[in-house]
C-alpha cells in the first residue's frame, strides 16, 4: 500500500524501514505536520500515518477521504487528535498502537521523580560551573512516603510496582481497577483522597472527555501542601493555568512534564533559535522546581520498535482482509484508551 508517513523523524524512517522489510508497502517519508495547509501532500496515499501532534480534525478527514485514504495507522496509543466520527462518516478506518513499551513511559516518570526530588538538573549545572553548595539542593527520603498513581493501565501498573519497590505507601484511582495492583498491596481510594494523602502524584490515565483538565483548580486545592506532581499521560489532564497558580503559592512543591496541553506547537521541533511564543510554557520554565522534557519518555530503542512494528503489521492486515488489527471505533472515545 501507498502510506504518507507525517511528523517523520530520521528516527521514524530508521525503525519503519526496518519493520517493513517483509510487508512491502511503498512508504513516503514527509517532515511537515498533517494538517489543513499540507493534507493535499497525502495525494496518492491509501494510508496516512499520523503522529500525536498532527491534526486529524473533521476538516481534515474530510479531504483526506477525497483523496482516496482509507486508513489512518497511527503511530501511538492515544487518539484522542483524532475526530472519530469523521473518520466513520467518511468510511475512513483508524488503528492504533494500543501498547509498545509501558515501561519506557514508566521508567521516565521515575526519572522525573528521583531527579525533581533530588535537584540533580540543578546540580548538574551548578558542578559544571564549578558550583559544589548544596543549599537548595535538599530532598526527601522515597521511603515510607506515599505515592498516588491516577490511572492504573500498563503503565500506572508499573510505576505502582517500582514505586512499591521504594518502600512506598501506593494509592492508586482508576474507574476500572487492576488486579494486578491490589495483589501488588495498592489500595486504590476516591480521587480526592488520593490526593489528599499523597506526597507524590502521578497521572497515567487517558485523555477523554471526563479527564480533561482532571487537576484543575479544584483539584489542587485537595493536594497535600507542597506535593510533587509528574504527568507523562497527555497534557491536558491537567489544567496548565491552575497548575501555575499551585506553584506559586507553594501547593506543588515540584512539577514533572513530559507533556502539555499546547504542545503541538512546540515539542519534536528544534526551537532553539526562536523565542517562545507560548507565554504559559515560558511562565512554567522560570520555576525552578518544574522539570519538563518534551514528550520524550516513549523514546526507547524497544518502545520505537514495538510501535513501528504494529503500525506496518495494522498496515498489513488492512491490506490483506480489509480490517486493521487494532482498529479503534467513535464509541470507545470515552473508555480506555
Amino acid at each position: 500500500m501507498n502510506v504518507a508517513v507525517f511528523s517523520s523523524k530520521p528516527y521514524d524512517r530508521r525503525f519503519l524501514e526496518a519493520a517493513n522489510r517483509e510487508g512491502g508497502h511503498r512508504l513516503t517519508f514527509l517532515e511537515t505536520r498533517l494538517s489543513r495547509e499540507t493534507v493535499a501532500l497525502a495525494s496518492g496515499a491509501e494510508v496516512v500515518c499520523p503522529f500525536v501532534n498532527d491534526d486529524l480534525g473533521p476538516a481534515v478527514v474530510e479531504e483526506l477521504a477525497g483523496l482516496g485514504v482509507r486508513l489512518l495507522a497511527l503511530r501511538s496509543a492515544g487518539f484522542n487528535h483524532v475526530d472519530l466520527d469523521a473518520a466513520e462518516r467518511h468510511g475512513i478506518t483508524v488503528a492504533r498502537v494500543p501498547a509498545y513499551s509501558p515501561h519506557a513511559v514508566a521508567e521516565h516518570t521515575v526519572a522525573l521523580i528521583l531527579t525533581l526530588n533530588r535537584k540533580i538538573h540543578r546540580a548538574y549545572n551548578r558542578v559544571r560551573e564549578g558550583n559544589f553548595a548544596l543549599d537548595g539542593l535538599l530532598g526527601f527520603d522515597l521511603y515510607g512516603k506515599t505515592a498516588g498513581v491516577v490511572g492504573t493501565g500498563l503503565i500506572g501498573q508499573l510505576v505502582a510496582r517500582i514505586l512499591t519497590g521504594f518502600s512506598c505507601t501506593v494509592l492508586a484511582y482508576d474507574p476500572m481497577p487492576a488486579q494486578a495492583c491490589r495483589d501488588m498491596g495498592v489500595r486504590y481510594v476516591a480521587l480526592p483522597d488520593l490526593l489528599a494523602a499523597s506526597d507524590v502524584v502521578t497521572l497515567h490515565c487517558p485523555l477523554t472527555p471526563a479527564t480533561h483538565h482532571l487537576i484543575d483548580g479544584e483539584a489542587l486545592g485537595r493536594m497535600k501542601k507542597g506535593a510533587m506532581l509528574v504527568n507523562t499521560s497527555r497534557g491536558a489532564v491537567i489544567d496548565t493555568k491552575a497548575v501555575i497558580r499551585g506553584l506559586k503559592d507553594g501547593t506543588i512543591g515540584s512539577l514533572g512534564l513530559d507533556v502539555y496541553e499546547e504542545e503541538a506547537d512546540l515539542f519534536f521541533e528544534d526551537l532553539s533559535g526562536q523565542y517562545i511564543q507560548d507565554d504559559l510554557f515560558a511562565r512554567l520554565l522560570t520555576f525552578p522546581n518544574v522539570l519538563i522534557t518534551g514528550h520524550q519518555a516513549f523514546f526507547t530503542e524497544e518502545a520505537l520498535g514495538a510501535i513501528a512494528s504494529t503500525t506496518i503489521g495494522n498496515i498489513t492486515a488492512f491490506a490483506t482482509t480489509g480490517r486493521a488489527v487494532h482498529e479503534v471505533r467513535a464509541e470507545q472515545h470515552t473508555r480506555r484508551a
